[in-house]
């Protein structure tokens, strides 16, 4: 299919976290543009909501395999990369085996741009890498990202004029990077979550990122000597062509299920984007209450801030805790087992803003309560499984008292 295609542009989206409610321009845009477009994503285009956990990323897949040409992993979604189709369009250039040293996806594709010979590469941020479930990830490993690119461009400099990466590592990374390598001559962001909405120019690389959750892309194209390159919103479309039917039939199913409802919203959480640090407050006094631990320590990035109206929905529930996340016991390392204060500082800096309860916290804490993922990640592994998930606490703190 590439053979037969002439590329003039390259579109890259980012951080689409099966945002499949309000798909459909993004699709059909993608769909129309891969006639004379490489189409591109940088990570992350899984995981984020109700589409994502009932439909186990079989939605995603199929869109991917039939829209994209190139791919790079995010921390979202890691273990689909392996799939055979995916993983034929996936590309990193430092992610390896952890014996071996092997690299585990693709390095580099090389395209005609234009008339331009063009090397399209990814990398993955050691951030982001180290955000990945530990059993995921476990046997692999990630190399310094410039050094894998000078070696790439080392070995491939006689076949590509330029050089364009997919970068999930943030946006800030991302600057960095080109700062370093200034043999890119484009850097498409992902992982960062930012509102950086315009082309930024490091020397002689543009480094962009276009809107998250499937509202827009960014797009660069060889003019003269250099790139030129914007980022745009995708328009609004009446439907999907007949090529994409079964991703639209898919997304049918799933919506269906997603908008059973749950039960009234509490009042101080109706009407407006989810306050997630508010919840969680809630939350982890509610279970420190309710189930005896000696602490609750939740990271924020467990849940996601979607809008809310009167009533909760499935769809909702599962917009606000994507992740499908057991509550554990977990053990505390003895490091900070006496010190709790930089257990929080430690876990922050790993995982972003924690909240814990009771406050403060008690000056031995040799176990805590709290999401399998940091048990299994930061923490010193499980002691046992609470006997709720975080999505049902988050509905037992979310739906108004008089319903349940």
């Amino acid at each position: 299919m590439t053979a037969a295609r002439r590329f003039q542009r390259i579109i890259a989206t980012t951080d689409v976290h099966s945002a499949f409610d309000d798909a459909v321009p993004m699709l059909a845009h993608l769909h129309a543009a891969r006639h004379d477009s490489f189409v591109v994503d940088c990570g992350d285009f899984f995981e984020g909501t109700g589409y994502y956990r009932l439909g186990q990323g079989l939605i995603e897949q199929d869109a991917l395999v039939r829209l994209y040409d190139a791919v790079v992993p995010g921390n979202h979604g890691w273990g689909h990369h392996f799939a055979p189709d995916l993983y034929d369009i996936t590309v990193c250039a430092n992610a390896v085996d952890d014996k071996t040293g092997e690299l585990l996806f693709h390095p580099v594709r090389l395209v005609r741009v234009g008339t331009r010979r063009v090397a399209v590469t990814g990398i993955i941020g050691p951030q982001a890498f180290n955000a990945i479930p530990a059993d995921q990830r476990a046997g692999h490993r990630v190399t310094e990202p410039v050094q894998a690119l000078r070696e790439l461009m080392l070995a491939h400099h006689h076949q590509a004029d330029s050089w364009v990466v997919l970068s999930h590592s943030g946006f800030d990374e991302d600057l960095k990077l080109a700062a370093t390598c200034p043999f890119l001559d484009v850097v498409f962001a992902g992982h960062c979550h930012s509102d950086q909405l315009d082309p930024v120019v490091v020397g002689g690389t543009l480094v962009l990122k276009g809107r998250e959750l499937a509202a827009g892309y960014a797009l660069a194209h060889p003019l003269g000597s250099g790139w030129t390159a914007q980022v745009a919103d995708f328009p609004p479309t009446a439907g999907l062509p007949d090529d994409l039917t079964s991703v639209r039939e898919a997304i049918d199913a799933i919506r269906d299920q997603l908008r059973t409802p749950l039960g009234p919203v509490r009042p101080p959480y109706r009407n407006g984007p989810l306050d997630r640090h508010a919840v969680l407050l809630d939350l982890a006094d509610r279970l420190h209450n309710g189930l005896g631990a000696d602490a609750v320590v939740l990271n924020e990035t467990a849940l996601r801030s979607p809008r809310l109206k009167t009533v909760l929905t499935q769809g909702d529930l599962l917009a606000i805790e994507p992740f499908d996340n057991q509550l554990v016991h977990a053990h505390v390392p003895e490091r900070f087992s006496a010190d709790p204060t930089a257990l929080l500082t430690h876990l922050a800096e790993q995982a972003g803003p924690i909240v814990s309860a009771p406050g403060p916290l008690p000056d031995r804490l040799p176990t805590v309560l709290t999401t399998g993922y940091l048990a299994d990640t930061y923490l010193g592994g499980r002691t046992r499984q609470a006997d709720i998930r975080l999505s049902q606490a988050v509905q037992h703190t979310l739906i108004d008292g008089d319903s349940r």
